[in-house]
């Protein structure tokens, strides 16, 4: 057996070949763990290659897994180390590994790691040297195995999968199940049946469904592995089981899943998608934590978003119905608060309410605006606000002229890809970029704009034309979508740019990183908002995720609160009717601003936990729910709290060691929270009712 290990900062990489002839595999295990490693990859562990990838006419990999799996095809059992290389690049380390096909095909796996990081970026490339075209159907971003090598056999009732569900207004929700739940178990019989279980999602909304994200728990070791796609298209991962040694591997949907295939002519050279990977001592808050890690430092965002700037959006205000008069009557409301931001949601161009089949031409509707959206603009401005703006410039509505620009639209089959009231630019052609840029950069910018709301509420599904595949005319779009966040972002370096599809369905790193910040649903006034934001501490930085609270001029002292109180579990969005707020109300909203205007620290570094109820009904909660989020230096700590149908007449939040004080607190009309033996107490003010509290360690 030939073994190579590298230490990548408390991770140790080893890379294994059982005989010269067999394929190259990855263990990642916790370098202080490695002398409680029970085994390494044998012929009886069957370990997942370095790499899977399969090339169209190959024999499929039998073991009933015809349309479940398309690993392990010949191709991937037939990759060979060629060499491999250490390389020190911008102030990371590489290691690079070099495989070939017998048929030709030459691979690179890169594993990059910097200084002082707890995770590890991963991708590969496939270059074709041959004169011969080669058609590829699978190609993993990443393949890990050996989950769980703490374990001398199949590692029965130890290890549990995580992973994170998404719909519409209830994103986010974790899924824990046993290995054995997902029938992942070692079969029976040497040579039978191979398990696999492949998930992901197909279209251009990459958090419908599932997050590109999985982690594996062994329970008795303590040690949990994870891995998160960093891709806006469609995507999939997949656990499979061979011998004893369950595998993790993921990238682009396969053609089976994501009606992806890739045709490389000799010469050319095909990368993938970028899979970030750790491992930890820890569960599944530790796992994520590492990973957030990643979106941290690939955040980007203008100088004005350093103290994290509250917003209003008049979107639940007007329904799609903004106006000049009405905007300037917010600015005048808004004027010597803390809000920076007054965006103009959707509905401000084509027909009066129709903001979902008008947009595409970007003319603002005359009636609302009679002097043009620059006039609203300015009078924003002069109330010490930046403007801001809502487009959905990737599609087109039916209403618009831009509906039949059939030249410069999505087709499949060749016909145009029509879904409800929209169509979809081409993002790969040339005039729709210079178009797009035009319409939306160019009014921005003549408008004074500062703030932009790129919404996208509708999917490709499987793909278009255009391309070898519907799957691969989808992954060009993708790119035709980034290029476009990075043209704004070249001709407008100060704008702040907000990543909205219908809420949350674009809720994943790639995206995040071409963006300051993201709507974290579209559950606009929802009682289940705070387990929402709770889920997605998880998956974004509390930073970049815009929490909604919609008042309404009905909102008794307790409701207000229950809605303010839930934008301190990311960044502050204020919507509603603040026109007809009454003087008690507004003082109460004032409140929350200026005590989100202290807590912002905490919100933009810190680690988050999270306690209280388990919620099977998101329609229905009950119990009770409470985030704690502790600054890096430990001096600091947020505490939100919320209580559901039937909450507990006292709650108690445990705090890490020390001595605490108040520094501020909103609260529902409940008690002021107290201290007792290294734990938070509150009383709250019956169901439904929430309190924040700013907290400072004394220090003694």
């Amino acid at each position: 057996m030939n073994q190579t290990q590298f230490a990548l900062g408390d991770t140790t990489a080893i890379y294994v070949q059982d005989t010269p002839e067999s394929p190259l595999s990855l263990w990642l295990v916790p370098t202080a763990l490695l002398g409680q490693v029970e085994r390494l990859p044998s012929s009886q562990t069957q370990s997942a290659p370095l790499i899977q990838l399969r090339v169209r006419g190959e024999e499929g990999a039998g073991r009933f897994l015809q349309g479940r799996s398309t690993s392990f095809s010949p191709s991937t059992l037939k990759l060979r180390l060629e060499r491999q290389e250490l390389l020190e690049e911008l102030g990371a380390t590489i290691v690079r590994s070099h495989l070939s096909t017998p048929s030709g095909l030459h691979c690179q796996h890169d594993l990059q790691w910097a200084a002082g990081t707890g995770f590890l970026r991963v991708n590969t490339r496939v270059h074709n040297p041959t004169e011969q075209p080669f058609t590829l159907e699978l190609l993993s971003s990443f393949s890990l195995a050996g989950m769980t090598p703490f374990a001398s056999d199949d590692a029965a009732n130890r290890l549990t999968v995580h992973r994170f569900r998404s719909a519409w207004s209830a994103e986010g929700r974790a899924v824990s199940e046993p290995l054995e739940v997902l029938q992942l178990d070692r079969v029976r019989a040497a040579g039978g049946p191979s398990t696999a279980e492949r998930f992901g999602q197909v279209g251009t909304m990459p958090v419908r469904g599932w997050f590109p994200f999985c982690a594996v728990e062994d329970s008795i070791a303590g040690v949990t592995w994870g891995a998160q796609l960093a891709w806006a298209g469609s995507w999939q991962l997949e656990l499979n089981r061979r011998g004893d040694s369950l595998n993790l591997c993921g990238g682009l949907a396969d053609r089976e899943l994501g009606h992806w295939s890739k045709t490389l002519a000799g010469g050319e050279t095909f990368e993938t998608p970028e899979a970030r990977l750790s491992v930890v001592q820890g569960g599944l808050d530790a796992v994520c934590d590492r990973l957030l890690e990643a979106q941290e430092l690939d955040f980007d965002a203008p100088t004005s978003e350093e103290d994290l700037p509250i917003q209003f959006n008049e979107w639940c205000t007007s329904w799609g119905k903004p106006t000049h008069a009405n905007l300037v009557a917010l600015a005048e409301k808004l004027r010597g608060t803390p809000v920076r931001y007054l965006v103009i949601d959707a509905g401000w161009y084509g027909k009066p309410g129709r903001w979902e089949s008008g947009h595409g031409e970007w003319q603002p509707y005359p009636e609302a605006f009679p002097d043009g959206l620059e006039v609203t603009a300015a009078a924003i401005r002069e109330c010490g606000l930046i403007p801001g703006l809502w487009f959905e410039a990737e599609t087109v509505g039916r209403d618009s002229k831009a509906f039949q620009e059939l030249e410069h639209l999505l087709h499949l089959d060749g016909l145009p890809m029509t879904v409800a009231e929209r169509r979809f630019w081409n993002l790969s052609d040339p005039w729709t970029q210079a178009y797009l840029t035009q319409r939306v950069a160019g009014l921005l910018e003549r408008g004074g704009f500062g703030y932009l709301k790129v919404d996208y509420n509708e999917t490709l599904g499987i793909g278009c034309d255009g391309a070898e595949s519907p799957g691969e005319g989808l992954r060009q779009q993708v790119h035709g979508t980034y290029r476009f966040f990075e043209r704004l972002r070249t001709q407008l370096p100060d704008l702040v740019i907000e990543n909205c599809a219908s809420g949350g369905h674009r809720l994943e790193p790639s995206m995040t990183a071409r963006s300051s910040l993201s709507s974290f649903s579209d559950a606009h006034e929802d009682l289940e908002i705070p387990v929402i934001a709770a889920n997605l501490h998880r998956l974004i930085l509390p930073r970049q995720s815009l929490i909604w609270a919609v008042l309404r001029q009905t909102d008794d002292q307790k409701r207000l609160v229950y809605s303010l109180v839930n934008t301190f579990l990311g960044r502050m969005c204020i919507s509603g009717d603040a026109l007809s707020l009454d003087s008690a109300q507004w003082e109460t909203v004032t409140r929350a601003m200026n005590l989100y205007t202290q807590a912002h620290p905490l919100l933009k570094t810190g680690r988050s936990s999270r306690v209280g109820s388990v919620q099977r009904s998101y329609r229905k909660l009950e119990g009770w729910q409470g985030v704690l989020r502790v600054s890096d230096d430990q001096t600091r700590a947020l505490v939100v709290l919320h209580s559901f149908a039937d909450a507990p007449k006292a709650i108690e939040m445990v705090l890490p060691e020390g001595i605490w004080q108040l520094e501020a607190t909103l609260e529902s009309g409940g008690a002021v929270p107290t201290f007792e033996n290294h734990s938070l107490h509150w009383t709250p003010d019956g169901d439904w009712s929430a309190c924040v509290a700013l907290l400072r360690r004394r220090e003694i």
